[in-house]
């Protein structure tokens, strides 16, 4: 009796070792989701200026974002974040690229736009990001207000 319930007992832990083993992280197919939760724990990170696990946040959902975009090209809302967490991690050119590739999707993309128009203030091409404002005008949303205050200067960008 107690030869098989030992028997049972390493069969049992065999088999869940086995299973846990097969469905590792590594092997979870790449999730939008998952990069927004990341992207937002980024967010978290910069604002208490803690940088260095800010960008560590930023490539970790870029490198699922560019795995999305390689499985399901042209998405804007992909494009979008794609955008972003380049433009975090300091390349404004590979950075604007992915959101004019986005407009190109979808022109009226709150998100975009609004993102676009922070890179253009950052990279002082004022007269571009009031563009991006005016396309927001009529979208009665936050990021309307938050670009505007950022071309305004009432708001800081954090790039």
């Amino acid at each position: 009796m107690i030869k098989k319930l030992f028997t049972l007992l390493i069969f049992f832990f065999m088999t869940v070792e086995t299973f846990a083993a097969g469905t590792s992280s590594s092997d979870k197919k790449p999730s939008y989701k998952n990069a927004v939760k990341i992207i937002e724990a980024a967010k978290k990170y910069e604002s208490k200026n803690k940088m260095d696990k800010a960008l560590k946040r930023y490539e970790k959902a870029q490198k699922i974002l560019l795995k999305l975009d390689k499985e399901k090209p042209l998405q804007a809302d992909t494009l979008n974040y794609l955008g972003f967490t380049t433009r975090k991690l300091g390349d404004f050119v590979a950075g604007e690229k992915y959101y004019l590739l986005g407009l190109q999707v979808d022109p009226k993309h709150v998100g975009i736009n609004e993102y676009l128009g922070e890179l253009y203030v950052v990279t002082n091409r004022i007269d571009l990001a009031k563009e991006r404002l005016e396309i927001l005008k009529s979208c009665n949303c936050e990021e309307y207000q938050e670009l505007k205050e950022i071309i305004e200067g009432t708001k800081k960008s954090k790039y």
